[in-house]
């Protein structure tokens, strides 16, 4: 059974840290593992690749060829699959890629007050890797939230690897890439490719930035390969925090929280309402509503074993609670959510009012599904541009702005006993 808490209950304190501290994930050790595969795929290259892929996802290639995918191969399955999920497909890019070009970041210029010239630019990284889950379901949707913000970044190699266990392709993922501008795709996936794309193979150059979700031996992967390639985040499994009134549907706030049980056995979805009564009818529901999902098993193994329903006193007090959950989705169902998300300093994203349900950010709101778990969200964001750009400064002086600033950087050099950088500065002073 989920957990049920109250605020005014004596034990309420430790009982709210242990669910803030309770472990969700596989707890078994996959880094050796891990570390073993890359090392293998360092070493071998492409035979690592098709070892691996025929060890591991059950597809027996006779080269890598094989596994590749070109613009083609995706334009085909996109003119496979029926007129409505085309529709679909591209309302949800249209959406997303709009949201995303409003992310551009402009550049600084201008010249100080000592002369000196002062500016900053942002340039897209070469090439970036986008990881697609294809394990446990197929989300053509993390292709576009994936490949879309790269694109509207500039980058001009996008490289998509998605697993295709037992050899079977899923059409709707392929053209998601076709819809996001794929052109280099490969059936790669696990570990194996996380090093593909970090270290390159005799067939697939290497990228400078990985991003996407994965299962325990992607993210452990992109854990290691870090430093060779820069990487989003270490995604866990999905959350959801459900802040909502009595003044609720308590169907639809259980299919709210449901909507996100149904990802995985380890994903978590929380209620925080103000109403005992509301709270007990939620409860009701989710019991109601379980038993008719095709993923009932994975949805109910989620909600009894991190399912959480918290009364509050006030909503004061609930967005105490929320700060410290610090959740991937946070939908806020009461009578004047932008009130109360004003007092939200930690979430992935928020979803505001009875009529916004965090399924409509999976898909076709526009804003990035790609989210930090885990309580992550307290120091980081939800995939955007920038992740796929850098920053570079640029300082240009002549000999009265290095005059008007110089004399305080050799103080500096000196008291910091590097006399070679003060000198570097200095002589051109004297001169």
């Amino acid at each position: 059974m989920p957990v049920r808490l109250n605020t005014s209950d004596a034990n309420f304190a430790p009982a709210f840290q242990a669910l803030l501290n309770s472990k969700r994930e596989d707890s078994a050790d996959v880094s050796q593992a891990v570390a073993a595969i890359i090392r293998d795929v360092i070493a071998r290259g492409d035979d690592a690749v098709l070892a691996l892929t025929k060890k591991f996802d059950g597809v027996s290639a006779t080269s890598m060829a094989d596994l590749a995918l070109g613009a083609d191969d995706l334009a085909a399955a996109y003119d496979r699959i029926d007129d409505e999920l085309k529709s679909a497909l591209n309302t949800a890019a249209h959406r997303i890629r709009a949201f995303h070009e409003r992310q551009l970041p402009s550049d600084i210029a201008y010249t100080d007050e000592a002369g000196v010239g002062l500016s900053l630019r942002h340039t897209p990284v070469d090439a970036a890797g986008l990881y697609v889950p294809g394990g446990k379901a197929a989300y053509p949707s993390s292709v576009l939230m994936n490949a879309l913000p790269a694109a509207v970044a500039g980058v001009a190699r996008r490289v998509m690897v998605v697993p295709t266990p037992d050899g079977v392709i899923n059409d709707l993922v392929l053209a998601a890439g076709h819809v996001a501008g794929i052109s280099e795709a490969w059936r790669i996936g696990g570990a194996q490719a996380i090093a593909a794309l970090a270290y390159g193979t005799q067939s697939i150059a290497a990228v400078d930035k990985i991003v996407g979700p994965g299962n325990a031996y992607v993210a452990a992967a992109k854990r290691q390969v870090f430093g060779k390639v820069g990487i989003d985040s270490i995604a866990g499994p999905s959350e959801i925090l459900v802040m909502a009134d009595a003044g609720n549907s308590a169907d639809w706030v259980a299919m709210d929280l449901l909507s996100q049980a149904e990802h995985d056995e380890s994903a978590q979805a929380i209620l925080i309402t103000d109403d005992a009564s509301f709270a007990d009818a939620v409860a009701d529901a989710v019991d109601a509503i379980l038993p008719t999902l095709p993923r009932v098993e994975v949805a109910g193994a989620s909600w009894r074993d991190h399912g959480a329903i918290i009364t509050v006193s006030d909503w004061d007090q609930g967005a105490d609670l929320a700060n410290q959950i610090a959740a991937e989705h946070l939908e806020i169902m009461t009578d004047d959510p932008s009130a109360l998300a004003a007092q939200i300093r930690h979430a992935g994203a928020i979803f505001l009012g009875r009529w916004t349900p965090e399924a409509i950010g999976d898909y076709v709101a526009g804003p990035n599904h790609v989210l930090p778990t885990a309580r992550t969200s307290r120091f980081s964001s939800g995939l955007g541009v920038l992740d796929f750009m850098k920053r570079t400064t640029m300082v240009d002086c002549d000999a009265d702005a290095l005059a008007a600033i110089g004399s305080a950087a050799v103080t500096l050099a000196k008291a910091e006993g590097l006399d070679a950088h003060g000198l570097s500065i200095s002589r051109r002073l004297n001169r």
